[in-house]
């Protein structure tokens, strides 16, 4: 804990403990006050305005402490100054001092409930950032929760100061009034349970539920207005439209099939949408068949002297299209029809919030469904760089349409795509440049890991050029060139074909969004909110239309969200869980992570153990020749807990699940660590950093004791 933090826990800790080591609540007493009543209205006749400030600055201490007598100082407002400033005084008073007990509660241990909490603290955050305001409203009316631990409790939240200060004040407002017009008859009152009626206590519950109602008509009367120029059908066509058929849209159709709802799938391309087509799925393929060529080149590592492969490009791409060809029956029109989804292959529009335009090959029709679920993917983000236009560029897209190898190829990215690809090429006998703005690929991830990868990249003959920017593409005398701005110098680089792998923008245009009022969020995604819901509640994104990953899996982890919540929204509604994601780069070494990595965890302030086994002393990996990388893993402090896993090395991808496992189940590493894993395998480093962790964590006292113990138990 910080020093400041130190000297203030312990001047508030000091201060607190003089109250009750001199008994100091036997004076905030209603017996003592109605005993006291008399000489402290005469003082206050005759020291006006020292009484106010003397009795402002003890209600906003004791409320600041969090010390019990907040009610008898509230009667003894009403009894001393009367209803009016009784009232205005207590109301500031009281509102200032809970500010102050907010405001060092987060000072003190925000931080540290967010190093421990780590993610699970987002969701609540969110809700706070949303919808703060009015649940610290409907506390503050309702008396039988107690004020000091709202202020405790809201400081821990990002909730703005000002904004607790007035909703705080608005909020307290009537019960202050109850309690100072209590004590304007102070001499009728024989105990503090005689103020709270039964039937005042029902009418500030009433009271309380009244933010919430009033939120809820607010929803109802938002969406009426969102309703209002549309008619809705009497009758529907569909339970649910699906627009899109990758990851996010299958996986919607499927899911409504399954429950036997009425569902369409519209896709205007092709059945599997990016993934498929033009993303993981040849992406993969083409890595793999680098691969071997990579570990043909290594031969003498195994005890071969010499290995050589022949090999034509094309045949390799078209090895690609074989490898899609293979997959698209899990995907196609055919399967789903079997499943009970209509599938139209055509253009989609939406009408209405109820209706979708189909344009197909046999002309427009027009279908109507209860609710729509929008997985209209992304497309590769292509900068305005001067010049880039008049070049035959490449993207994640179009790259597999290349049967000719480039003799050097230029990559301008260096995210996950950029870095996947440009070894790939470069095992494949390119020539490539790699380009990223940034001060080093993979930026994401801990420096360690960007360092790794960029090693083998620049072993495997590929130029990385980091802090480059591009400025321009030109071409002189028949050769493209790029002019890029490096540490204020301008560079050429020369290439013969160039790839633009700078990520993916959301697909929102072409289908409705604009001429429908579908808002968009900051990032140009579809504005999904935690159900998946779009302004219009009845039409849902989910995918990389939606964000905020762009990942096949979150794609069909958001699409049972939305499509549960579509067909059940009326019953019970479920709130996106976000809390254990996933993700790799299949370079070689793979890099795959789950939760916190270090970098992160600094950024946010969030304290952690760390635990790291080398891959190069597992003895699976050495059999392989794959001795390389690491696990990483990051631990609440003195506990078990897993807030990240860093994993890199051959087939980390794979080895991630057992992390992914137990951080959604709560499964530590002593848990792990008393797992049998299969000898020898890769998985085998999973257990080790468990048994790093322990080792770290070995009770040495104890050790210590048993050692004494042993060397007894040799002598007798």
């Amino acid at each position: 804990m910080k020093p400041s933090r130190i000297i203030l826990l312990l001047i508030m800790a000091g201060l607190i403990g003089l109250f009750f080591s001199f008994d100091l609540e036997q004076y905030l007493s209603l017996e003592n006050l109605k005993l006291q009543q008399a000489e402290i209205a005469d003082y206050r006749q005759s020291n006006p305005l020292m009484a106010l400030a003397l009795y402002a600055a003890l209600y906003i201490a004791v409320t600041a402490l969090s010390l019990p007598g907040a009610t008898i100082l509230t009667l003894a407002g009403g009894a001393v100054f009367g209803l009016l400033w009784g009232t205005l005084i207590v109301s500031f008073a009281s509102s200032i001092g809970a500010t102050l007990a907010f405001l060092a509660a987060r000072f003190l241990f925000r931080d540290w409930v967010k190093s421990r909490l780590g993610s699970r603290l987002q969701t609540i955050d969110d809700g706070v950032r949303r919808d703060g305001a009015v649940y610290l409203f409907t506390l503050r009316l309702v008396p039988l929760f107690p004020f000091f631990m709202i202020n405790l409790a809201m400081g821990l939240t990002p909730i703005k100061t000002r904004t607790f200060y007035w909703v705080s004040q608005l909020g307290m407002l009537a019960g202050t009034l109850v309690y100072v017009n209590a004590g304007t008859q102070l001499a009728k009152i024989d105990s503090l349970s005689a103020i709270l009626s039964p039937a005042l206590l029902v009418s500030f519950a009433l009271l309380g539920v009244f933010p919430l109602a009033a939120k809820k008509m607010l929803e109802v009367i938002q969406q009426h207005k969102v309703y209002a120029r549309w008619t809705k059908p009497a009758r529907f066509d569909n339970n649910l439209i699906v627009i899109g058929a990758g990851a996010g849209g299958l996986v919607s159709a499927y899911i409504a099939a399954a429950v036997k709802a009425k569902v369409t799938l519209i896709e205007k391309h092709k059945m599997g949408g990016d993934c498929l087509n033009t993303g993981c799925v040849p992406s993969k393929a083409l890595i793999r068949s680098a691969k071997l060529l990579s570990h043909i080149k290594r031969a003498p590592e195994f005890g071969i002297a010499k290995a050589e492969a022949e090999f034509d490009f094309a045949e390799v791409m078209q090895r690609v299209q074989q490898v899609i060809k293979t997959v698209a029956p899990h995907d196609s029109i055919a399967r789903y029809g079997e499943l009970g989804v209509d599938v139209m292959q055509g253009s989609a529009k939406i009408v209405s919030p109820w209706a979708v335009e189909v344009t197909t090959a046999d002309g427009v029709k027009t279908l109507t469904s209860r609710a729509i679920v929008i997985a209209a993917g992304a497309s590769p983000l292509v900068p305005p760089i001067p010049g880039l236009e008049n070049i035959d560029y490449l993207t994640s897209d179009n790259v597999w349409d290349l049967r000719e190898l480039p003799k050097r190829l230029l990559v301008l990215g260096g995210g996950p795509i950029g870095c996947e690809l440009t070894q790939t090429f470069a095992r494949l006998g390119s020539q490539v440049t790699q380009v990223e703005m940034a001060p080093r690929i993979m930026v994401r991830e801990d420096p360690v890991v960007s360092d790794i990868v960029q090693a083998r990249f620049q072993a495997e003959g590929v130029e990385v050029k980091v802090q480059h920017t591009a400025k321009e593409f030109i071409v002189e005398n028949g050769e493209h060139i790029l002019l890029a701005e490096h540490v204020g110098q301008m560079v050429r680089i020369a290439f013969d074909k160039v790839l633009v792998a700078l990520g993916r923008s959301a697909n929102v245009q072409g289908y409705g969004v604009e001429e429908m009022g579908i808002a968009l969020s900051p990032r140009r995604t579809l504005d999904a909110n935690p159900f998946q819901q779009t302004n219009y509640p009845n039409i849902y994104a989910v995918g990389d239309v939606a964000g905020p990953y762009q990942f096949t899996h979150t794609a069909a982890h958001q699409a049972w969200y939305a499509t549960v919540n579509a067909l059940f929204g009326p019953f019970k509604k479920f709130r996106t869980d976000y809390a254990v994601i996933p993700w790799s780069t299949f370079t070689d070494p793979e890099v795959a992570r789950v939760g916190l990595n270090e970098q992160e965890s600094q950024a946010q302030n969030i304290a952690y153990e760390v635990s790291t086994y080398g891959i190069d002393d597992l003895d699976r990996a050495i059999a392989d020749g794959e001795a390389h990388g690491f696990v990483k893993v990051l631990t609440v402090p003195g506990k078990d807990k897993i807030l990240g896993v860093t994993l890199v090395g051959e087939h980390a991808g794979d080895l991630l699940a057992e992390f992914v496992l137990a951080m959604k189940h709560g499964i530590g590493l002593n848990k792990i660590l008393g797992t049998i894993h299969i000898y020898p395998t890769l998985a085998e480093a999973n257990k080790h950093v468990a048994g790093v962790w322990k080792r770290n964590h070995a009770p040495q006292g104890l050790l210590k004791w048993l050692g004494r113990y042993h060397a007894w138990r040799r002598k007798v």
